[in-house]
């Protein structure tokens, strides 16, 4: 069997030689005899870190230590639900636990599950003047994402500077860059310009 370098060992005499072949052109390459002892680069083992290798795989398997799913139903639900959906699903979980509490609590029933649910919020009964504070409570949530917004697009237009004067941006700071444009749309549909001002009613 030849080894990666092409060196075949003849098994009478046990002489390495790299055989003759023929070029592209016809002409025929004469047999090479490699003498005993010598081993070229390409068959020179290396060396292999472990701790290497699993850093440039990591990502590629699953999490070290955790067990293998054992049935189909575990292996086909661990590649549909990423760590977002999975939230998601545990909200709606609970958001649907309290409605059905809510809901045995103005009928007058006991549900046995009710112990389930200890940390489920308490239905809350609105007062007019709760109410009646709702809305300032929607503006000034409207003005903290404005001037959440409004400091994003400040520095957007900082880096756009630097990138003008010829500086070098970091890739996270060339995309905030390409951002400026949707900031100032999403400022545009909560009521203010793009300086961040309030717009005037017309």
């Amino acid at each position: 069997m030849a080894s990666n370098a092409g060196i075949t060992t003849d098994a009478s005499t046990g002489e390495r030689y790299i055989p003759s072949s023929v070029r592209a052109d016809g002409s025929k390459r004469r047999e090479i005899k490699v003498r005993p002892g010598y081993k070229p680069p390409e068959d020179v083992e290396l060396y292999r870190n472990r701790a290497a290798a699993a850093w440039k795989t990591r990502g590629k398997g699953g999490v070290p230590g955790a067990e293998a799913p054992n049935s189909e139903d575990d292996k086909s639900t661990q590649a549909s639900g990423t760590a977002a959906s999975n939230k998601n699903a545990k909200r709606r979980d609970a958001k649907r636990r309290a409605k059905e509490s809510e809901t045995t609590e103005a009928t007058g029933e006991k549900k046995g599950t009710e112990s389930e649910n200890w940390r489920a919020p308490a239905a809350k009964k609105e007062s007019p003047e709760e109410a009646a504070a709702e809305p300032v409570d929607a503006e000034a949530e409207k003005e903290k994402k404005a001037r959440n917004l409004k400091k994003k697009l400040r520095q957007a237009n900082e880096l756009r500077e630097k990138k003008l004067k010829g500086e070098a941006l970091l890739p996270e700071q060339f995309e905030k860059v390409i951002k400026i444009q949707e900031l100032i749309q999403q400022l545009d549909v909560l009521g203010f310009d793009q300086n961040g001002d309030k717009k005037q009613k017309v």
